[in-house]
């Protein structure tokens, strides 16, 4: 009896000793994550302060939106790094459709539309979580089947790219790019809601209509900014930074 006590108890601390090895190696496996994924932000930043930009504020809505459906703070900072090289792929397209004002070309819309998946096969080559590389790869896609690049319809697109996809576009909508002027806060709000259910996610949109328009500041202000750092992450989500739009 004392034998197999003493056997129990040595079973139980070898578990403890493997299961916090375990959390150990999952813990340098995130940092090493994060910090690839901001080094790419910084070659975004370094490419065209722009887009950059432009992944920055997504971040921001999308960690926000994220924590409104129920995320925890760590799953909408993961979905916030996300965020930020969301747009990786453009840094392989070049600068004259990048920042053509006129409308582009069917080949130019071609080549525009791989960036999707030119982002998601870098983070792949540099074993980057699926998550990331899901919510990268499948930004673009439709509610209704119609984006791209896969053409996923519904729940078949990962809820962080349904959240992404919400965010990046209100942003675009609300931005000066060469090809259009920014809209107003109620004419982009128009525009999500008559897209709902055919671009985006009708829950979502609920969601962030809601953040819209009951959270005072909710749009952020556009600025230039300097590279993120991890605990930059941690303040998009704070209740300060949320209430004020910085």
């Amino acid at each position: 009896m004392v034998i197999f006590a003493i056997t129990r108890q040595r079973v139980h601390f070898t578990c403890r000793w493997e299961s916090n090895v375990v959390d150990a190696k999952q813990i340098t496996k995130d940092q090493e994550t994060r910090k690839v994924l901001l080094s790419f932000a910084q070659s975004i930043q370094e490419r065209d302060i722009v887009t950059y930009e432009h992944s920055r504020r997504v971040a921001t809505y999308a960690s926000r939106l994220a924590r409104h459906l129920g995320w925890s703070r760590r799953e909408a900072r993961d979905l916030a790094l996300a965020a930020l090289v969301h747009d990786l792929g453009k840094t392989w397209i070049a600068n004259d459709i990048l920042n053509k004002s006129a409308a582009l070309s069917e080949e130019e819309r071609r080549k525009m539309e791989r960036h999707p998946l030119i982002g998601a096969r870098i983070l792949i080559g540099c074993d980057i979580h699926p998550f990331y590389v899901e919510a990268v790869l499948h930004h673009h896609e439709a509610w209704d089947g119609h984006g791209y690049p896969v053409g996923l319809k519904g729940e078949e697109i990962p809820l962080s790219a349904r959240i992404l996809t919400v965010a990046d576009v209100y942003d675009v909508l609300t931005s000066q790019r060469p090809y259009k002027a920014p809209l107003s806060n109620d004419a982009a709000r128009e525009r999500l809601l008559q897209a709902s259910g055919a671009s985006f996610d009708p829950m979502i949109i609920r969601a962030f209509l809601h953040l819209l328009d009951n959270t005072p500041g909710f749009p952020v202000r556009q600025n230039l900014c300097g590279m993120p750092q991890t605990e930059d992450l941690e303040l998009m989500l704070s209740p300060q930074t949320f209430l004020t739009g910085a």
